[in-house]
């Protein structure tokens, strides 16, 4: 629970006692009391980050037509109501409200809560469980047939360290497809609003571009980050940097060697598009409706050798949702392609990081 914030221009000292607010305080939830007018008096920090609260208005038409029954008929009232997380994308926040008449100055008290918190925990864990049953009968499978074969082969040297670099393969395909099951798992399990930080878009591409870095030079792809801004959003470093990081590293995997990529930014009505743009393969136009989904392959040879889970794209979406924005694509075959991260702009500074 944040702090609690006054609103000195529309309320009195003393206007509402001490207890209330300390108890408001600590309750498992957000709260807003409103004076006449739908204007807030006082809310809890989180009201405005989970975008209830803009501008020192309700933002939900449904919620704001309960508050005036409420105020109109003196009877508390339960409800839900979606909010977009941001201004773009499909990212939505679930709550519960329940509206409450207080007796003094005409003043009503709204008690939030994120029911969106509980059903993300149980979508997590049954995709978690479902995605792990899948995927990883595949190279646990090969592991086992491999030592089998480096067991019937303990005479042949050739032949065992053959099978021995296979099983070293396999291995680490283990380890990363756990690893990026994790990944989603906890990008799901997460609200990045909820207690967001400021992030600057510069920092985070280039930290995406230097963990990029000795993959792009193994291959001799350059990787150039044109124009760096100054825009800052809100939300989650790390996931963020990681969404961006699997943009490059997939431009870099299906790339031709001594080729570029290039990350370049666009700003536009408040939102920031991060573009990752490659001379890549291209995607055709009929399996670009399903880049996005789980463990979905368009060239599954070329995933076995790039190492690709089909679960980097994915994380890409659902970081760019859990932050009020939305990811794009572009591609024609044999030309490139090029993905967009598209994020609501909370601040654009000149001259600073």
């Amino acid at each position: 629970m944040g702090f609690l914030r006054r609103d000195t221009e529309v309320s009195e000292p003393g206007l509402l006692p001490q207890i209330l607010l300390e108890t408001l305080a600590s309750l498992d939830g957000e709260s807003v009391i409103l004076g006449p007018g739908e204007v807030p008096i006082f809310s809890t920090s989180g009201i405005e980050s989970l975008g209830i609260l803009r501008e020192n208005r309700i933002q939900s038409p449904e919620l704001l037509a309960t508050v005036r029954f409420v105020r109109r008929t003196g009877s508390q009232q339960i409800g839900q109501i979606e909010i977009p997380r941001g201004p773009i994308g499909e990212g939505k926040h679930q709550f519960t409200f329940r509206v409450l008449p207080l007796v003094k100055d005409d003043l009503v008290l709204v008690l939030v809560s994120d029911e969106s918190e509980a059903q993300r925990a149980h979508d997590a864990r049954r995709d978690f469980v479902a995605n792990i049953s899948h995927e990883l009968k595949t190279p646990i499978g090969a592991l086992s047939l491999l030592s089998e074969a480096v067991l019937g082969a303990k005479d042949d040297p050739e032949s065992v360290t053959k099978f021995a670099t296979r099983m070293q393969s396999e291995a680490k395909r283990l380890t990363d497809l756990v690893q990026e099951i994790i990944h989603l798992s906890r990008v799901q399990d997460s609200d990045p609003l909820q207690l967001p930080e400021e992030v600057s878009i510069s920092y985070v591409i280039g930290e995406a571009i230097e963990q990029c870095q000795i993959s792009s030079e193994s291959r001799g792809i350059s990787v150039k980050y044109l124009e760096p801004n100054h825009v800052v959003v809100l939300g989650d470093r790390d996931q963020l940097i990681m969404a961006i990081h699997n943009l490059i590293e997939n431009a870099i995997n299906y790339s031709p060697e001594n080729t570029k990529v290039s990350i370049s930014t666009e700003i536009e009505n408040q939102v920031v598009s991060i573009l990752v743009a490659d001379q890549g393969i291209g995607i055709p136009k009929n399996e670009q409706g399903r880049i996005f989904e789980r463990f979905y392959r368009v060239d599954p040879a070329r995933s076995r050798q790039t190492g690709g889970t089909g679960l980097g794209l994915s994380i890409v979406k659902h970081v760019a949702a859990k932050h009020g924005g939305e990811v794009t694509l572009w591609s024609v075959e044999s030309v490139g392609s090029t993905f967009s991260i598209r994020l609501p702009i909370h601040s654009l500074t000149v001259g600073r990081e």
